[in-house]
Order: C-alpha cells, then sequence, then structure tokens
C-alpha cells in the first residue's frame, strides 16, 4: 500500500493548477472527491471565484463568516449573490457565550487595546466559526493572492495545511488586481460598492479604513498596529493550532 504524503500531493497539485485557467483549476480540484469548501469574504476576488462556481455549477460549498460586525454592504452583497448565481451561501457565526466571554476580559471593543486583544477577537468571530465551516472538508478554497500583500507574496497555488489537516488551494493566487477588475466588468460579477470608495479590503467595520494612495491593498486593515505582516489568524497557522487546542 503506498503512502501520499500531503506536502508532495500538494506541491503535485499546485504544479497541475498552474497550467490551467480558473475555471479549470476550480473544475480540476472539485473532481478531487471529498468536500470542497470556499470560504468567502465577499471581496472582489471572493466574487470572481464565487462567479465561477455558480457558472459552472460546481459541487463546492461556498460559506462565509459573518462575525456580527460586517458593513452593511457585506450584509447586501451576500444575498445580491445568491439571487444572481442561484447558490446557498452558508453563514458561520460566532458563539454568544465566546462573545460574551470576550467582551467581560476586554470590552467588546478591546481590540484596539492590544495585539493579544485584538486576537482573542479575531479567534472569537472568525477562526472557531472557520474551525465549523470547515469540518469534515479536505479541501479548502481561498482567494488569496501573492499581490495582496508582503506576507502573501509567496503564496503557492495548493499547500497542506497541517492543523487543519486538509489541503488548501488558492486559484487566485497569480492574477494581479487588473485582471481581477478585467474579470469583474467583462461577467457583470457584483462587488461590494466600497472598492470604490477606497476598501480594496474589507473585513469588520469597526476594523477596517480605507487606505491611502500608495498604500497596500490590505493596509487598511487594523491600521493601529505596527506589524506590516499582520493577518486575522486565518492563514496564519500557528493561530489554527491554537484554535484546535480549544475546541
Amino acid at each position: 500500500m503506498t503512502v501520499v504524503n500531503p506536502i508532495e500531493e500538494a506541491e503535485a497539485l499546485a504544479e497541475k493548477l498552474a497550467s490551467l485557467d480558473l475555471a479549470g483549476r476550480l473544475s480540476f480540484v472539485a473532481g478531487l472527491g471529498g468536500r470542497v469548501v470556499f470560504t468567502t469574504s465577499l471581496g472582489i476576488e471572493d466574487q470572481v471565484i464565487t462567479a465561477e462556481i455558480g457558472t459552472h455549477r460546481l459541487p463546492i460549498d461556498v460559506v462565509t463568516l459573518q462575525t456580527g460586525r460586517l458593513f452593511a454592504e457585506t450584509l447586501a452583497l451576500i444575498d445580491e449573490t445568491e439571487r444572481q448565481y442561484d447558490i446557498h451561501i452558508s453563514r458561520y457565526e460566532p458563539e454568544q457565550a465566546d462573545i460574551d466571554a470576550y467582551a467581560a476580559k476586554y470590552g467588546m471593543n478591546g481590540f484596539y487595546e492590544s495585539v493579544e486583544a485584538r486576537h482573542a477577537c479575531c479567534g472569537v468571530r472568525k477562526l472557531k466559526p472557520l474551525a465549523r465551516a470547515l469540518a469534515g472538508a479536505t479541501i479548502w478554497i481561498t482567494g488569496l493572492r501573492r499581490g495582496q500583500s508582503a506576507n502573501r507574496a509567496e503564496t503557492p497555488f495548493a499547500e497542506y495545511d497541517a492543523e487543519r489537516h486538509l489541503l488548501k488551494v488558492n486559484p487566485l493566487a497569480d492574477w494581479d488586481i487588473d485582471k481581477i477588475k478585467a474579470f469583474v466588468a467583462d461577467n457583470s460579477v457584483p462587488v461590494n460598492p466600497m472598492h470604490e470608495r477606497g476598501y480594496p479590503s474589507i473585513g469588520c467595520e469597526p476594523c477596517t479604513r480605507a487606505i491611502k494612495p500608495g498604500e497596500p491593498e490590505r493596509a487598511g486593515r487594523w491600521w493601529w498596529e505596527q506589524d506590516e505582516k499582520r493577518e486575522c489568524g486565518l492563514h496564519v497557522a500557528e493561530e489554527a493550532a491554537s484554535i484546535a487546542v480549544q475546541q
């Protein structure tokens, strides 16, 4: 019996995906079997992936993390996207008990006070719901792109997520923002109107601002922190492992 090395499997998959277009990448991954999950934040790149899933009727579960603090425009876009592509986007919300415990320890907006408090908030509102969304999944599809930030510059087409024990696929890894915008325009993809108001990356309302000219796409996320590699933890191995211990 041949034992498959998951890291080598991911590398082989990445090499295969590099030769395909976006529709081909998604179709190939969907055909690998098991539960395939795409997590969308309703950002412009995620909308491109959702459009391809809906247009080609691919057997991929589309889910979103409804954190409880999203912009009204983001919530409206969830409904609009479902109508346009005749798909269902599953919403995963934080547990009220976790929110109450966070507020008791840090205050409802304590994330402004320290990196620890901000990570804890993301853990409650994003990482724990993500763990439920990915339960039973064999493949996790994301909208990560190399051009989003310096921290994502080496994003591969596929990698093995050792903490979650699944393959993580990033089919837009090599797309730049101009290609994203061209696809949206050519295919009438619904997008968040906030993108036109200087918000290229949109998360929770208290933690997102418009960027200034010349700033990186994700500069408006947790802008009060100094670490240029700041992330919410969804795509950081150490954070995933921490949440796994808490389950």
